[in-house]
């Protein structure tokens, strides 16, 4: 199998576009309108936001972001596998790229909200796994019966 590739990626391609479309409209299935808080192309063009594709043989497989949310912490964003390529351990595989990009611009946290329902809970896995845990709301959220709010300390 191809090595998987990850590097900053343009959030208006296309192929990038559709997967975005999937992500929203995952989100937008299994949260309320209010605490749906996954960026479309237009949030992931935001300065502070940082965007990267992964990819096998130059087919787009997994897409991730990282929020400047001040000089010493970051939030993920945008975090999804195409569905075919899912239980591959590409999720991870952008975590644990991500985490490399928060430390090497210094931050010394890095927070994420995912959803409290039964569908999040793969992701919710993931976080767990990689070492993040759960945390109370961090920059603009506010506290919600859907949102799991998850954080790790970077030493």
């Amino acid at each position: 199998m191809a090595e998987v590739v990850i590097r900053p990626d343009d959030p208006t391609s296309p192929d990038v576009v559709a997967v975005l479309e999937a992500h929203l409209t995952f989100a937008d299935e299994h949260s309320p309108p209010e605490d749906v808080h996954a960026l479309d192309v237009s949030g992931l063009l935001d300065a502070t936001v940082s965007f990267f594709s992964a990819r096998r043989a130059g087919t787009l497989v997994a897409i991730g972001a990282i929020r400047e949310l001040d000089p010493r912490h970051g939030e993920l964003k945008s975090m999804h596998t195409v569905g075919t390529q899912r239980r591959q351990g590409l999720g991870r595989l952008m975590v644990t790229y991500l985490l490399g990009v928060a430390r090497s611009r210094g931050y010394r946290r890095v927070s994420l909200e995912t959803g409290s329902m039964e569908a999040f809970a793969p992701a919710r896995s993931l976080y767990l796994g990689a070492g993040f845990s759960e945390c109370g709301p961090f920059g603009d959220y506010r506290p919600s019966a859907h949102s799991t709010f998850m954080t790790l300390a970077l030493v």
